[in-house]
């Protein structure tokens, strides 16, 4: 059973907290109030978002996988190996990437292929479709890489697998 000297001192507990709180309030609203702060130090000034933005110009694939470097292909086929080996007929989680370049579509032999891609051949052009995101390429493949953003990244990969013979 509380007595009331329990009471008072849970009541006086509260209020004096209440107390801080709406004093703490009422001095940092003085202290970091907006509207005594002036004008502002600097002004960042941004273009006119209303205007005409630059064409920016597009290369075409052929071009950009003509001027591609094999070195940084190599070096974005580090996200490949862990799926792929480019010995030839060593399957691995993926089929072999030996002499994938102008190969037929699943003919990598020993491999079990999801049997979602279309026939064909790995051209270059077919090749930069499928990077770019393989589940739209062949919608229910087994290939989990959501695939290469970048064209160049692309050109250079597919460039490095051309040399893979």
């Amino acid at each position: 059973m509380l007595d009331t000297m329990t009471l008072t001192k849970a009541t006086a507990g509260l209020c004096g907290s209440l107390l801080v709180l709406l004093l703490g309030k009422w001095a940092a609203t003085a202290i970091y109030d907006m509207d005594t702060h002036g004008e502002q130090s600097y002004v960042i000034e941004l273009p006119d978002a209303s205007g005409a933005q630059e064409a920016v110009e597009e290369v075409s694939f052929a071009d950009l996988l003509a001027t591609a470097d094999v070195g940084k292909g190599e070096k974005v086929f580090k996200k490949c190996a862990a799926c792929h080996k480019l010995d030839d007929g060593a399957n691995a989680t993926g089929p072999y990437l030996f002499g994938l370049v102008d190969r037929e579509v699943g003919a990598a032999s020993g491999f079990g292929y999801s049997g979602a891609l279309p026939a064909g051949t790995w051209t270059a052009d077919a090749l930069n479709a499928f990077l770019t995101k393989p589940a739209d390429y062949a919608p229910g493949t087994s290939m989990s890489f959501s695939g290469l953003k970048k064209d160049k990244d692309r050109a250079n990969l597919i460039a490095y697998l051309a040399t893979i013979n």
